[in-house]
């Protein structure tokens, strides 16, 4: 009885592929292989509903591709999940991670160069997963596309962000 017991406790970690991916509703990072060409972030909900949320410049996910994998990494190690790491092609991220970079993302879409990054990226890990869930949401509901660049709460995601100083 006793073993039986301890078989149901017992628990396998889930497969997973990318940063924590393991369901239909996740996102998806495109990395092309020419720095030269942009980088895509898309919302799928499932086999064929995508929404692309944003494109961003090749040196801008460059400065922040770093720091990005290093978060998810030590919170995919915190629930014993497999890491990952970025490659050129689609890189799956879950939901909520995928959520989380959209706020740094979005923050920094419309900068021509890498400077004041640095100040988003601490910035962003000054916020509590929940916050950046939070800020993703609102900001998906009302200037969630590509083309909503620069506005709404994209705007203020480049104020929070980069605008406010960090000691």
């Amino acid at each position: 009885m006793d073993n039986q017991r301890n078989e149901v406790r017992t628990k396998q970690p889930r497969q997973t592929r990318g940063f924590g991916e393991s369901v239909a509703h996740h996102f998806v990072v495109t990395i092309p292989p020419d720095r030269r060409s942009t980088v895509t972030i898309a919302e799928q909900y499932g086999e064929t509903d995508v929404v692309e949320r944003c494109v961003l410049a090749h040196h801008l996910w460059a400065a922040i591709a770093e720091d990005v994998r290093y978060e998810f990494n030590q919170r995919l190690k915190e629930k014993h999940l497999p890491t990952g790491r970025w490659r050129p092609g689609e890189n799956k991220v879950e939901r909520l991670l995928g959520k989380e970079l959209l706020v740094l993302v979005w923050a920094i879409e419309q900068q021509l160069d890498s400077f004041g990054v640095g100040t988003a990226i601490r910035n962003w890990r000054g916020l509590r997963p929940e916050e950046r869930w939070w800020l993703c949401t609102m900001t998906a509901a009302a200037t969630g596309r590509p083309e909503d660049a620069g506005r709404g709460w994209r705007k203020a995601l480049f104020y929070i962000l980069l605008e406010n100083p960090v000691s």
